[in-house]
């Protein structure tokens, strides 16, 4: 009789529920439904439908999906249950990557941030730094130059040190990235100046990125330790979702021109303000050397799993053809991701692996061409009224100091190839209901190989490429080769054991300890050649071939190896206060023998004042946050002595060891809130700030008692860089029902930052290039004033002969001879950020918008001090408009000055967006999951006074080792782009 009652209730209590789950764009296949309480779920399948067997008629089901709120829905006897999901209007349940773990943002008691792959879909970025741009509060993302594949600033809250290494680390799936170069710079050709590396991130394609968090104060950095100083930037990759395989297809076209419009005088404006007039009115420098921009992008990706595993794997390929001529990059990339769920999850194996081929082009873009000029500047200064060609087809010749530049450009090449492949395994075990061992091993290698040469029949007066060559009759051999490699081999290994237990629904408890391993091998290979007869062309494939006077080599080779131990736990009390604290202790054999161990504390506390309440007042948490981080992005090599071999053989030491060389360390600390009103539609964060970064690692001129020739040494200087700032950031849904939708995202940061404590100490930065401006620089790093603060004569404008008018030492009117340079009250790193994003959806419908930029800073524009001024028109070369008609005369000498020293404000827009998704039952049909097609403009319009080709621009200027900010320097032009593509899902 029992057993009969049993079966009975069972039959009446249990059914098999179905359903069809949906958002705004139509079924939504990977939905998980979990029955509450159970262990019982499923997922919704390709067409967004689910059965679930077994259910009693009081159950409830709880629908998950990423990025979307979770919804409990009663099944109150239902057999039929259809849901639509929406998005999750609180920002704090998102779920952030952090140093070896995950947080809620509404559990986090340090400042963290989180972009989601939704929010840069339809973006295009060859870095993901780019991506961040504009959209998290206290973050500054400056691209170097226009070209494509330039590298990228990135600031979180500033800057932490005096010299180069101030970009945060990067952790890609756990695995902390290397940070340096991955390809070679290019060194001086023919006086045609030097030029950077690649940009190493270049990489990770943009739709492989599930997340980017960013951790910004030393709550959520300082597990990190040595490298967490400048901030961490954690990048999540794509992983299968569904258990119906889903096959993603994305294309997109993107069309670009030149951003604004930079004006020199033409022909005729030339002749009447002075210039030499040689016939010709054809010439017009954009013509010369630039060009409309195409890229195409595609990729493709397949996703599937079940219930024990789930496997990702995806192939893309991008072209770029850059606005200047020869300039480019091509990227192919692989991407794969596995995990596999052994012994009913008590074993979990995750395999992630990234591959990209790049091959990068080029041209005679450098950082530090004198009076010659580089490609952009040739093009610029060229004589209006001089033909290109001469009527039988050759180029014109000026002199070998005026180059032409259609010459320049067809005379020279640089392509670059590099392969990277970044790879993890890890293994997860877990030990009983509370204990959870993780071991992790990863790799990241790459090879690039940089081939570049100029032709000889490229005329140059430089001693380098101009060799008399007595065996030949006398002929001059002129041309320069040179092939440069750089393999890189990187391993990390890292164990953790973690505890996690809920001792009470008032008390939980969550630690962790590690130990991680880390070896960073770098070798590198250089050959060139100079002099070649003017037949030969392909000078990189037999480079010593026909040489007549010189061929040099060299090779390095270096290794870096990191040793860490490091602990952490959190507490969580009556559900609201939580609190957690992190130690790490990290060995370096980049610091020097008595200093080699550094140890980076930190804690942090954050308590719920108002937590998941209904009405005006949703939530409301105060936190706090103290610690100490470090920085070792220093030169390899700098605490050890290095020497170089005499022209009879001997060893000449050229830096003594310093045994003695720490750690930068940085101690901050933080207050801020996090908060929700009005039903969750206002989200919103405030921050307040300090950083003191002190032992700072600079190269100085080494004692005169040291052996051998003069060189620099890294030594830690007194005093203290001192950072502080506020930032918020605000949140609002306007409109939110099933079709139509409306939010509106700001965010600012008030950033300021002083050199304190440095005694007598002056760092000269900012190098300057030009006619008669060699050793000349802009900016000074000094006690009491911000980084890098300018430091020049000031410029009062013009007496009656058009001689230029300087400030003496005590105020008044004078010469250049007798000018006194001053310290400005002027700097070039921005004082305030801001950031606007606007999103629109009406149905099938969306738009986003997007603003970004900075204020209070000042540029240097080392173009038009090194270019554009009254003597340079009388000498037959090409200036700006302002200069035409300006009072100058032609005998004034040419210096730095405030005249070239121009405020950089500007307010960008971004990014402009218009998309539609396609829905409804001939969807079905054709078996599509969902289809969009967009349009989208990029860097459409920017608000500035800024006389250069943009704003934006951060060209190395570096000076005896000191880095630069806000030099501008002949660099690629930005480019305004406008793209179309479509997303398809099967």
């Amino acid at each position: 009789m029992v057993f009969i009652t049993m079966l009975c209730t069972s039959l009446i209590y249990s059914q098999d529920i179905s359903g069809l789950v949906t958002d705004a764009s139509g079924p939504l296949p990977g939905v998980s439904i979990l029955v509450k309480g159970t262990k019982t779920e499923t997922q919704t399948d390709f067409d967004g439908r689910f059965t679930i067997k077994n259910v009693g008629s009081d159950a409830v089901l709880v629908f998950t999906y990423i990025g979307l709120k979770t919804q409990e829905v009663s099944v109150g006897g239902k057999s039929t249950i259809n849901v639509k999901m929406a998005q999750d209007q609180s920002q704090l349940n998102e779920v952030i990557v952090v140093g070896y773990g995950s947080v809620k943002k509404k559990d986090a008691t340090g400042a963290v941030d989180m972009l989601s792959s939704k929010q840069f879909d339809n973006i295009s970025a060859t870095s993901p730094s780019e991506l961040l741009r504009g959209k998290v509060s206290g973050v500054q993302v400056t691209q170097t130059s226009g070209e494509p594949g330039a590298g990228v600033s990135v600031r979180i809250r500033g800057n932490s040190s005096i010299r180069s290494g101030n970009n945060p680390l990067y952790v890609v799936d756990g695995v902390p990235l290397d940070g340096g170069d991955v390809s070679s710079g290019g060194s001086d050709v023919a006086g045609l100046g030097s030029s950077s590396a690649r940009n190493p991130l270049n990489f990770i394609n943009q739709n492989d990125i599930e997340s980017i968090s960013v951790l910004k104060d030393a709550s959520s950095t300082a597990i990190y330790g040595s490298r967490g100083a400048n901030g961490v930037i954690v990048i999540t990759t794509k992983k299968g979702k569904t258990k119906v395989p889903t096959l993603t297809f994305n294309s997109s076209m993107r069309f670009s021109t030149m951003s604004g419009d930079f004006r020199l005088l033409n022909g005729d404006e030339f002749v009447a303000a002075g210039g030499p007039d040689k016939g010709s009115r054809s010439y017009n420098w954009e013509d010369a050397i630039l060009r409309s921009g195409f890229t195409s992008n595609n990729d493709v990706s397949i996703s599937s799993g079940s219930d024990s595993s789930n496997t990702r794997l995806s192939l893309g390929a991008s072209s770029t053809d850059g606005i200047v001529k020869n300039t480019g990059i091509d990227k192919y990339t692989a991407s794969f991701a596995n995990s596999n769920d052994f012994f009913g999850g008590v074993l979990k194996i995750d395999t992630n692996l990234l591959y990209a081929g790049l091959k990068d082009q080029t041209t005679l873009i450098s950082n530090d061409a004198g009076y010659i000029g580089n490609l952009i500047g040739t093009a610029l200064y060229w004589n209006p009224t001089l033909p290109i060609y001469q009527p039988d087809g050759s180029y014109t010749f000026v002199a070998e100091d005026y180059l032409n530049p259609v010459q320049l450009l067809n005379s020279y090449d640089d392509h670059t190839a590099t392969n990277k492949v970044l790879g993890s395994v890890a293994a997860t075990l877990k030990l009983g209901s509370h204990f959870k061992y993780k071991f992790l091993f990863g790799v990241e290698s790459s090879s690039s190989t940089r081939k570049r040469q100029l032709l000889p029949t490229m005329l140059i007066n430089s001693t380098d490429l101009i060799k008399n060559d007595n065996a030949n009759g006398g002929v001059k051999k002129r041309g320069f080769a040179e092939i440069s490699g750089i393999n890189k081999f990187n391993k990390t290994i890292e164990h953790t054991l973690t505890y996690d237990n809920n001792f009470s629904d008032n008390v939980s408890l969550n630690a962790l300890g590690g130990f991680s391993y880390y070896s960073y091998d770098t070798e590198g290979s250089n050959a060139r050649g100079y002099g070649y007869l003017p037949e030969q062309t392909l000078l990189v494939d037999n480079i010593q071939g026909g040489i007549a006077q010189e061929f040099r080599t060299t090779s390095f080779k270096n290794r870096i190896e990191l040793q860490s131990y490091f602990a952490k736990a959190e507490v969580t009390l009556y559900k609201n206060l939580i609190i957690n604290g992190s130690i790490r202790a990290d060995g370096s054999t980049k610091l020097g023998e008595d200093n080699k161990w550094g140890y980076f504390p930190a804690v942090g506390a954050a308590y719920k004042i108002v937590n998941n309440k209904e009405g005006i007042l949703n939530d409301i948490k105060v936190r706090g946050n103290w610690g100490i981080t470090g920085n070792q992005e220093f030169p390899v090599n700098s605490a050890v002595s290095k020497s170089i071999y005499g022209n009879g053989g001997s060893a000449q030491t050229v830096s003594g060891a310093n045994n003695e060389l720490r750690w930068e360390t940085t101690t901050s600390y933080g207050i801020g809130t996090d908060f929700t009103f009005f039903n969750n539609r206002l989200t919103g964060s405030v921050d307040y700030y300090k950083r003191d970064t002190e032992d700072l690692i600079a190269p100085v001129p080494q004692a005169s008692t040291q052996p051998g020739p003069a060189s620099n040494r890294s030594v830690n200087l007194p005093g203290n860089l001192i950072n502080d700032g506020i930032e918020v950031s605000l949140n609002y849904k306007i409109i939110d029902s099933d079709d139509m939708s409306w939010s509106v995202a700001a965010n600012a940061a008030f950033l300021k930052n002083k050199m304190t404590n440095f005694g007598s100490v002056s760092l000269l930065a900012g190098g300057i290039n030009g006619q008669g401006l060699s050793g000349a620089n802009a900016e000074i790093i000094q006690d009491g004033y911000p980084l890098y603060t300018y430091f020049l004569y000031e410029f009062r404008g013009y007496d009656a002969t058009g001689n230029s008018i300087y400030a003496a030492a005590d105020g008044s009117d004078t010469g250049l001879g007798n000018a006194d340079k001053k310290l400005l009250d002027k700097q070039p790193l921005p004082k305030i950020n801001l950031g606007f994003s606007t999103s629109f959806t009406y149905k099938s419908l969306d738009a986003g918008m997007s603003f970004y930029g900075a204020f209070g800073h000042y540029l240097y524009n080392n173009t038009a001090n090194a270019y554009f001024f009254k003597s340079a028109l009388y000498g037959g070369r090409n200036v700006t408009p302002e200069v035409g008609s300006s009072p100058q005369n032609g005998s004034d000498p040419n210096s730095p000055s405030t005249k070239y020293l121009e405020s950089g404000d500007f307010l960008r827009l971004g990014n402009l967006t218009v998309g539609y998704t396609f829905k409804g039952a001939y969807m079905d049909k054709i078996k599509l999951s969902s289809a969009r097609l967009f349009v989208s403009g990029e860097n459409l319009f920017v608000i500035t006074n800024y006389s250069g080709f943009d704003p934006e621009v951060d060209t190395n200027k570096a000076l005896n080792g000191v880095p630069s900010a806000g030099m501008d320097y002949l660099s690629y032009p930005k480019d305004k782009s406008f793209s179309v593509g479509v997303s398809v899902t099967f």
